[in-house]
């Protein structure tokens, strides 16, 4: 079994939640990792001393013949399987799943509880509205936010893919109703050297604002920055391709991300270590609380955990602040 060193573990801001500072994204499960690889997978991070998995409702509802809930079944699964729910910190979310969208009151408490029963489990302990929805109030998302705290479903409340302004708003009409137990204690910004400018600009400035936890999603850029993939060509034919294509160009303009990637690959052979695991502690250089990073077999976790205790120089940090601006 591979050994990891001593990662400590931290405090999520606001909560009485120590988690490991790499969040284990849960959107391979049932998709491109079957039961048997996933629970691999699940099994090697708790054993390198992981503990924070995050996933959704509606993972992986894009995969040919899913409709959403596979990835929070085979965590279901693995819960009971291996009677290790306490040992996890648990974060999934609601609101973008295609059978049931939106975060009307009535259609977030049906969700949740289907989450549970899916997950196995009485509670989640960061649940995430995953996509802003614009046709309910403000003020409507905060009391059901308050609510299933109030419950005991939830411990405590996140926001992914709000604008700013949006994000803001529910901060304040959570302070200004008097609901504290519904102030998100999290963000989800997507944010990696390959798309920095929305988080640096923006979601930043919000989390130190408010004094939140951010766990950045796609930090691995779908797979760019393991550096497996050095070409256009190398991108045909994978699961992940239709995702990559939005770092080639950007508001009309052409860029080359593989740069990029040749940066991340020269720290990494100065460390004798994996690309992954330099863009992952770049993210931890720049504030990121845990960012998240999956794994389709269980060899991909050691360099997701190496991550948490690789130290950048200042000058290294710098290097690649230079390689990927821009981005």
């Amino acid at each position: 079994m591979t050994e990891f060193p001593t990662t400590s573990r931290i405090a999520i801001p606001g909560t009485d939640l120590e988690i490991t500072p790499l969040n284990l994204g849960g959107n391979t499960f049932g998709w491109t990792s079957d039961v048997q690889e996933s629970f691999d997978v699940l099994d090697a991070f708790l054993a390198a001393g992981g503990n924070f998995i995050d996933t959704a409702d509606m993972y992986s509802q894009w995969g040919e013949g899913h409709s959403g809930g596979e990835s929070e079944t085979v965590l279901g699964q693995w819960f009971a399987d291996r009677g290790n729910r306490d040992q996890v910190v648990l974060a999934t979310k609601v609101g973008a799943i295609q059978s049931a969208a939106g975060l009307a009151h009535d259609t977030v408490v049906a969700n949740l509880d289907r989450s549970l029963e899916r997950l196995q489990t009485d509670r989640v302990d960061l649940y995430y509205y995953h996509y802003d929805d614009e046709s309910v109030d403000i003020a409507d998302q905060v009391r059901t936010a308050a609510e299933l705290v109030d419950s005991g479903k939830v411990r405590y409340i996140g926001l992914s893919n709000y604008s700013t302004d949006r994000m803001r708003e529910f901060f304040e009409t959570a302070r200004e109703l008097e609901l504290d137990h519904a102030i998100p204690l999290a963000i989800q910004p997507q944010y990696s050297l390959l798309a920095r400018s929305d988080y640096e600009d923006g979601y930043m400035q919000v989390a130190e604002e408010y004094g939140v936890g951010v766990f950045s999603y796609f930090s691995l850029a779908s797979g760019l920055l393991t550096g497996k993939y050095r070409s256009r060509e190398d991108l045909e034919g994978v699961a992940r391709e239709g995702q990559t294509g939005g770092y080639f160009e950007k508001d009309g303009n052409d860029r080359d991300p593989f740069t990029v990637v040749d940066a991340v690959v020269t720290v990494a052979e100065a460390h004798d270590t994996e690309p992954a695991s330099v863009a992952l502690a770049w993210l931890l250089a720049k504030g990121v609380t845990a960012p998240i990073a999956s794994a389709r077999t269980p060899e991909q976790v050691a360099p997701l955990i190496a991550a948490t205790t690789l130290q950048l120089s200042d000058e290294e940090i710098a290097d690649l602040d230079a390689a990927s601006d821009g981005f």
